[in-house]
């Protein structure tokens, strides 16, 4: 069955935090200056059990999810995660499970991971250079161990990889071609995203955002690019592949190309509430439901009627009157 929301767009994704909480404390995303020593993350049962998650999986796939992606935080901080993939691997409908991670515990765990059912990773790098890279991680974490992670899922077979850099004038935008570089001809998917205003604690400005125009730019440069169509409908990617046969690039340029028109996700938060939008300033609490008794047909209802309501379009309207909003941090949420 296909649930449709008020601007006709269908459900088909849908992202689950697993956990609030992360090893890194990345700039743009986790300022240590606000998630530092004192910071209130989430109780161990306000987070919501593999069980729960996995029921919810269940619920909101004859609604139209196909695809599901687990994130943070940083998801492999979560004691045993693989249980909770083997859970969502044999829910029937389930097209594609993947797992996006900062890399510092995947290559322990790739195997483990491929053989619970995960299908694919997607790995955050934002610089080949361990200065920058450590700067932006803020926990000195090394590039090395990151190229090693993406070693041992690429053995492990958790492919296509995509390798997710975010670009911020200032502070890595002279990476761009050396990632480009590196990436050429190794079978993985590297994909660039604007800086984005995801949350409130990043600082965010649009003087600090590197637009895909210039991403593009930079790249053909060096490698002449051609654009390629989307593997799907809504993907949020554009693609460009190197007219010289040696693969392709992405770019997520939400901020100046906004993608909202084709956006077909859900996000769930650890602790069990729904956004209907990477920008939302409000979810609701699936936790509720669940733990007051409510059969698997009531929250189906009402996460039916929580999509067919659904106007969220916060990219194409970004303005001064956007500014401030106190919209949910990507690390609760998982980007």
């Amino acid at each position: 069955m296909e649930t449709l929301d008020s601007l006709g767009r269908p459900l088909r994704d849908l992202r689950i935090s697993v956990t609030d909480r992360c090893n890194f404390r990345c700039t743009y995303c986790m300022p240590r200056e606000i998630f530092g020593p004192g910071f209130q993350f989430l109780r161990r049962d306000e987070v919501l059990s593999f069980e729960e998650i996995a029921q919810l999986a269940r619920i909101m796939v004859p609604l139209g999810v196909r695809k599901i992606r687990l994130t943070g935080g940083e998801p492999l901080v979560r004691r045993d995660l693989e249980l909770l993939i083997a859970m969502l691997s044999k829910i029937p409908g389930v097209e594609d499970l993947t797992l996006t991670t900062n890399g510092s515990l995947l290559a322990a765990k790739a195997a483990t991971l491929k053989k619970a059912g995960l299908q694919r990773v997607t790995v955050s790098l934002d610089s080949l250079d361990d200065s920058v890279f450590m700067a932006m991680n803020d926990v000195d974490f090394p590039v090395a161990r990151v190229l090693e992670a993406i070693d041992a899922a690429a053995k492990a077979g958790l492919t296509p990889i995509k390798v997710n850099m975010v670009v911020k004038r200032g502070v890595n935008e002279g990476s761009i071609v050396d990632m480009a570089r590196h990436f050429r001809s190794s079978g993985h998917i590297l994909r660039f995203i604007e800086y984005m205003d995801v949350g409130h604690t990043n600082g965010w400005q649009m003087k600090d955002v590197i637009t895909a125009d210039e991403i593009v730019r930079a790249v053909d440069g060096q490698w002449p690019l051609e654009p390629i169509a989307p593997n799907y409908p809504g993907e949020v990617a554009t693609r460009w592949s190197y007219r010289d046969g040696a693969g392709e690039i992405g770019i997520i340029p939400s901020v100046t190309v906004p993608f909202c028109g084709a956006c077909t996700r859900a996000r769930l938060s650890a602790e069990g509430q729904l956004y209907t939008c990477l920008f939302a300033t409000k979810g609701h609490d699936l936790r509720e439901l669940l733990r007051s008794g409510r059969s698997d047909e009531e929250i189906g209802a009402a996460l039916a009627a929580i999509w067919h309501v659904r106007d969220d379009r916060y990219s194409e309207l970004r303005s001064g009157e956007t500014i401030g909003l106190p919209k949910v941090e990507m690390s609760h949420i998982g980007g």
